[in-house]
């Protein structure tokens, strides 16, 4: 199938150096420099954002990268829309590849920043006319999709004001717009829910399945477990910048050893409590967590309680806290990194 959106082992190391020192106040100044500290201050300085990661949308997806806030996403993104350069690696979107003819594949997409980027200047309408205009849209062209663009997105009313008096969520809805202007093959759209109420959330799910369905590909970012599995057909989880799972929301849920996680807390957790867990009916792995807690993998989830209980009393240790999770793609972060996607 053809590929909308494809990268091949996509790295982008982000250098900041520490700003020079100042003098401590007591006449003697800074130091001079050794080459040593200074090469080893700024080998230390390097941030690894993206470390390899490979990457393939099938045209017409609607494709989901989910991670922490960190994990990489954005900068997937920047790289992948020509606003940042990557350290190595290369990507493509429509069969162009991003860097060396950035020119085509611009033309290919819509982008949404993860903060509004609105010229605060012009009206809600103004800010779509001029973007249509900037694509060669003829201007009666231009003006009727700006008025069903205001329409769809609930902006008529507001259609002739400045922004600057916006609410976020009406400035995201802007900016939505705006990137639906020319109509993109690829809408790039990154954490586009953050902020926003439930109602103009439902709203913004059911604008982008609308434009979905007129064979467009849509890669979003997210860390909303609830708006990866509701919108997207095929999921990447990247954390620390490196892709540890992918496949569809199904399929990744039913990849969780069990499906239930009982993470549970004690005063203290020696190991052969934990080791005696693994023998109860249903668990399929069991996972210290730190020097007080376990993770049990069940395909179980509260009737597991009363044997965990009677266990753990036989070793005279009290169970202090219980969380159950239901299969989930939380869970599935959980069994792959040790902690949750919102941590």
């Amino acid at each position: 199938m053809e590929s909308a959106i494809r990268t091949n082992n996509l790295r982008k190391v982000y250098n900041s150096p520490p700003p020079s020192a100042a003098g401590r106040g007591d006449g003697s100044g800074p130091k001079a420099p050794n080459v040593n500290d200074k090469q080893s201050k700024e080998s230390k300085s390097q941030i690894t954002a993206l470390d390899g990661i490979n990457l393939e949308v099938v045209a017409g997806q609607i494709f989901g990268l989910l991670g922490p806030n960190g994990a990489g996403k954005s900068t997937a993104v920047g790289i992948l829309t020509t606003r940042v350069r990557p350290t190595s690696g290369a990507a493509w979107v429509g069969g162009h590849n991003v860097w060396q003819d950035q020119t085509a594949a611009k033309r290919k997409i819509g982008v949404v920043a993860q903060r509004p980027n609105l010229d605060f200047s012009l009206t809600a309408r103004e800010i779509l006319l001029f973007h249509g205009a900037y694509f060669g849209i003829s201007s009666r062209e231009r003006s009727d999709r700006a008025a069903a663009l205001l329409d769809r997105f609930k902006l008529t009313d507001r259609a002739g004001q400045l922004v600057r008096g916006f609410s976020g969520g009406m400035m995201q809805r802007v900016s939505i717009a705006r990137a639906m202007m020319h109509d993109p093959q690829v809408l790039f759209l990154d954490e586009p829910s953050v902020g926003l109420d439930p109602q103009t959330r439902l709203l913004l799910w059911e604008i982008i399945r609308e434009y979905n369905q007129k064979g467009r590909t849509i890669l979003l970012t997210t860390h909303n477990m609830e708006e990866a599995d509701t919108l997207c057909q095929h999921l990447a989880i990247i954390d620390h910048g490196r892709i540890i799972a992918s496949g569809t929301p199904s399929e990744l849920k039913a990849s969780i050893p069990g499906g239930f996680v009982l993470r549970l807390r004690f005063a203290h957790a020696p190991g052969e409590l934990l080791q005696r867990f693994t023998a109860l009916s249903g668990v399929t792995e069991v996972r210290a967590s730190g020097e007080t807690g376990a993770d049990v993998y069940s395909d179980r989830g509260g009737s597991l309680i009363p044997e965990i209980v009677t266990t753990a009393a036989g070793f005279g240790v009290e169970l202090s806290d219980v969380h159950i999770s239901e299969p989930s793609l939380e869970n599935l972060f959980l069994h792959h990194t040790g902690r949750s996607l919102r941590e």
